[in-house]
C-alpha cells in the first residue's frame, strides 16, 4: 500500500506542477509586459483565467488608461491571452468592448473604490457573465459582425447611452 500512496502522492504533485506552470506561462506567454504583470497577481493557484479575471483585468484597465483607451487594451489583452490559450477565434469584440464600458461606467459612479475585492463585492452583478443576455439578442452576439467588431446593445440600451449622443459625451467616458 505505501507504493500506491506515493504514486497518488506523485500524481498529486505531478498535477499542482501543472497548474503553476500553467500560471507561470501566462507571464512568459504574452507579449505586452503590463499585462504579464496584471496577469501574474490576479491569477489564481489554479492558473484560470476565467470572468471574474476578465472583469478584474478590465477593472485594472480603466482605472490606470481610463476610457475610451482601455477598449484598446482590454481587446488587445484579451486576444493575447486567447492566443495563448491556442483559442484565438475566442476572441469577441463586441463582448470585451461592452464588458469594458459596463465596467467603466460603474468606476465612474464610484470613483474612490479602487480595490477590487471591494468593487466585485459592491457590483456582483458584473460577476455575472450573463449580464451581457439584458442587453443583447443571443442572435446579435453571436453573428460574425460583433466577433469582428463593434455592435450597439439591441435588446436595452446601456443605461449611460441614454442621452450622451446629444451631451458629447463617449459611452463609459471618465472625465
Amino acid at each position: 500500500m505505501p507504493y500506491h500512496h506515493h504514486d497518488q502522492h506523485q500524481q498529486h504533485h505531478d498535477h499542482h506542477h501543472h497548474q503553476q506552470q500553467q500560471h507561470l506561462g501566462y507571464a512568459q506567454g504574452v507579449t505586452d509586459p503590463e499585462l504579464a504583470a496584471i496577469l501574474d497577481d490576479i491569477v489564481g493557484p489554479d492558473g484560470a483565467f476565467r470572468h471574474r479575471q476578465h472583469v478584474n483585468l478590465t477593472f485594472l484597465a480603466v482605472r490606470r488608461h481610463g476610457m475610451p483607451r482601455a477598449i484598446d487594451k482590454v481587446s488587445e489583452w484579451i486576444r493575447q491571452i486567447a492566443v495563448y490559450e491556442q483559442h484565438p477565434q475566442k476572441y469577441h469584440h463586441t463582448v470585451s468592448r461592452a464588458w469594458v464600458e459596463m465596467i467603466a461606467h460603474h468606476i465612474h459612479a464610484e470613483p474612490a473604490c479602487v480595490e477590487f475585492d471591494r468593487f466585485a463585492q459592491r457590483h456582483p452583478a458584473l460577476l455575472d457573465k450573463r449580464l451581457l443576455g439584458r442587453h443583447y439578442r443571443s442572435a446579435t452576439l453571436a453573428s460574425p459582425d460583433a466577433r469582428r467588431g463593434w455592435i450597439e446593445p439591441d435588446a436595452m440600451a446601456f443605461p449611460w447611452t441614454i442621452g450622451a449622443e446629444n451631451s458629447g459625451e463617449q459611452p463609459g467616458q471618465i472625465p
